[in-house]
């Protein structure tokens, strides 16, 4: 069954002999890039978006996947923290923030002739509250994994496949989910929750989330680990060194990580918030 959805992707791409990919370096577009680049060669292009929502430490390990991969990768600036439809932070958000990427793809798409703009959408992202998924279609964006109905759990078993060392990588959102809707998004609150979640990623822990509600960090990690940090973590020097980044209060969330928590206000089920 895999298989055959690997042979329908391939296929996809072939037809389409030049590809430039939306690629943020999650396992998802990744996997993308590779097949893409597999089938096509230098005939695929995949861009980086820059911007204050993503973690430096990410785009570090998006450039070594691509230089691993040898695909050609080039990075771009986006703006949308210029955009106060996105600052302000409402539930569709991510609507402005892939119409910014898409507007400044499908530029370059066109001036350099290719014919299709891919992304990494796989097919359990379109049962999920995707804003983003939208502004895409919108601009004729192609999504090879779910038009061949790739699931999250087929990209990591695929990617395992191929031989790629970071099949097993955990989601890793824009850091602007980290924050309830309606709270307005800053440069500065999104330094802060992105030095929080690295520093807890340097105790050990991978899966996990900082919340920022105003000026309260709440840390979300897998249920099976809250334990093991109660009693193993120095609590009094997190809570100083968080208090450090521009915290005033941190919390531990008891019922731990799950994702699409914060979209629990708007009665669905979905996952743009992670």
């Amino acid at each position: 069954m895999i298989q055959d959805k690997l042979t329908s992707l391939k296929k996809i791409f072939q037809e389409m002999g030049q590809a430039l990919v939306a690629y943020s370096g999650g396992i998802d577009s990744t996997l993308v890039a590779k097949i893409a680049y597999d089938c096509l060669g230098d005939r695929t292009l995949a861009i980086t978006a820059v911007s204050p929502s993503l973690l430096p430490e990410e785009l570090d390990e998006a450039q070594q996947q691509a230089e691993f991969m040898g695909i050609n990768h080039e990075l771009i600036e986006t703006e949308e923290m210029n955009n106060p439809n996105y600052t302000s932070n409402p539930v569709n958000r991510c609507y402005f923030c892939k119409s910014e990427l898409h507007d400044k793809l499908k530029q370059i798409a066109q001036e350099r002739g290719y014919p299709y703009i891919i992304d990494g959408v796989n097919a359990d992202d379109l049962q999920d509250y995707r804003p983003g998924i939208q502004a895409a279609k919108e601009r004729g964006v192609r999504s090879p994994l779910a038009e061949v109905g790739i699931t999250k759990m087929e990209v990591r078993e695929i990617s395992k496949q191929l031989g790629l060392p970071w099949w097993e990588k955990p989601s890793q959102p824009c850091l602007s989910s980290r924050f309830p809707y309606g709270e307005e998004i800053t440069y500065e609150k999104l330094h802060r929750v992105g030095r929080a979640e690295i520093y807890l990623r340097k105790l050990g822990y991978s899966n996990l989330r900082v919340r920022s509600d105003g000026n309260t960090a709440r840390i979300e990690l897998l249920p099976e680990q809250i334990s093991h940090f109660v009693v193993s973590v120095n609590i009094p020097d997190l809570v100083k060194d968080f208090q450090n980044l521009g915290f005033t209060y941190v919390t531990l969330d008891l019922e731990g990580y799950r994702s699409g928590k914060l979209n629990q206000i708007l009665g669905v089920q979905g996952s743009e918030l992670k």
